[in-house]
């Protein structure tokens, strides 16, 4: 095998979609060849998440800068890795864990960590001249993943009203991506017309979605329905509509209330909408902590639309096998940042799929132009993407990158979504 050892290291402070510092870590091998990484930023992040080193400094960025993460890249874990093959991934994730020495990774930061995790990724995959899908992925990752498309943002990614965080169209009838990225675009711009008529707004959230002032969750899906129809399409059956609740932003922790409603109304109102509307997938329906209200709505609802966790399993095995043990919800939602490693988050979607949950590969809200997460989501044969609306280029690159991945793979491409869970509507 040619020679490919970690000869240097280096951090870059950028920024990301919403204006706030980020960091960018470049990987470069003794052969001079490099893998570049930028590392993505929550908003509604989950209680359980690894840190994300953030300097606090106030007179800089409001103290949001990353010099310090910047700092651990170029220092401890360039230390620690310098001279190791990159195509040791497992036994390089597991150096940097061990120097930060953290269940949290709080010592050197998750983002610094995950940086160099995917950039050293990134750089093996140069040094073989392959797409980082195939190296991760091996041979065998043909399957496109079905993308859920956030057309209007609610809750943390908007300040609207809107009670909900985000609604999703998913496009289960497209018989290819390429065709379900036009189907998407087509209902995302129908939406747009419709917004303009009735005098909403059609600004944008950090996601990319219409952030209009509505006043229910009822009507946001109301008017998706709409454009959805509008477009030529067929509600439920050619598209199909997704929620992210992100209940944990409005969960009373000491009324154990959701916007004063008890669990059981919470489920009952979930219930309600699966049943008016062709919902199939609901993510973060219950608040993190909750995991009797978790459970209520995975019986109430498990065996008919995916149950999304998000900031309830954190990419994180230790949540994820309660889960399994519990009976609790039956899909995982996998952002590498949670976890702070690829290692980490390829084990994660492993248990997650030998154990029949579903996995969906998502972005944050504060993105960047990078596009590992598409390359992620083919190369676990993931079958779902959740990477916001179809604006923003932020979110736009991963599409295009995918549509590349598409063309790349020719006619041994498929489209395939993995969803098991679809509502009887």
């Amino acid at each position: 095998m040619r020679d490919a050892k970690i000869a240097h290291i280096d951090a870059l402070e950028i920024l990301d979609s919403r204006g706030f510092p980020t960091l960018q870590v470049t990987v470069t091998t003794s052969e001079g060849l490099q893998g570049k990484a930028n590392v993505p930023s929550g908003a509604s992040t989950g209680e359980h998440e690894a840190l994300e080193l953030r300097d606090h400094d106030p007179k800089r960025y409001q103290g949001k800068g990353v010099q310090k993460a910047a700092a651990h890249v170029t220092g401890s874990l360039a230390k620690v890795l310098k001279g190791s093959s990159v195509f040791e991934q497992a036994l390089l994730d597991q150096k940097m864990i061990e120097a930060d020495g953290t269940e949290d990774k709080s010592h050197l930061g998750a983002n610094a960590i995950l940086g160099v995790s995917l950039a050293a990724a990134k750089a093996a995959a140069a040094t073989l001249q392959m797409p980082l899908y195939q190296y991760v992925g091996g041979c065998y990752t043909p399957v496109l993943p079905c993308p859920m498309m956030n057309i209007i943002n609610g809750g943390a990614h908007a300040d609207n009203g809107i009670e909900f965080q985000e609604f999703m169209i998913r496009p289960i009838g497209a018989p290819s991506f390429r065709e379900a990225v036009r189907m998407g675009s087509e209902v995302f711009h129908t939406l747009k017309k419709i917004l303009k008529k009735s005098n909403q707004t059609t600004a944008v959230g950090d996601e990319g979605g219409f952030a209009p002032q509505l006043a229910s969750n009822e009507e946001a899906l109301s008017l998706i329905c709409e454009a959805i129809e509008s477009a030529g399409y067929r509600p439920g059956k050619e598209i199909s509509l997704a929620l992210d609740c992100a209940a944990s932003q409005f969960f009373d922790a000491k009324t154990h209330t959701y916007s004063g409603r008890k669990k059981e109304e919470q489920v009952a109102m979930l219930v309600k909408l699966t049943d008016a509307y062709p919902i199939d997938s609901i993510e973060d329906g219950m608040a993190e902590n909750d995991w009797a209200g978790w459970k209520l709505l995975t019986e109430k609802l498990g065996h008919r639309v995916q149950i999304v966790g998000d900031d309830l399993f954190v990419t994180n095995l230790k949540f994820l096998q309660r889960g399994l043990k519990e009976g609790i919800a039956n899909a995982i939602l996998i952002k590498c940042n949670q976890i702070g490693t690829l290692t980490e988050t390829l084990q994660c979607i492993r248990v997650a799929q030998n154990n029949g949950y579903s996995a969906i590969l998502s972005h944050r809200s504060g993105e960047t132009e990078d596009t590992t997460l598409a390359d992620l989501a083919v190369a676990t044969s993931a079958g779902q993407i959740k990477t916001g609306s179809l604006c923003r280029s932020d979110r736009v690159a991963k599409y295009n990158r995918l549509l590349e991945i598409e063309k790349e793979l020719g006619s041994q491409a498929l489209y395939q979504d993995s969803n098991r869970y679809i509502s009887k509507n």
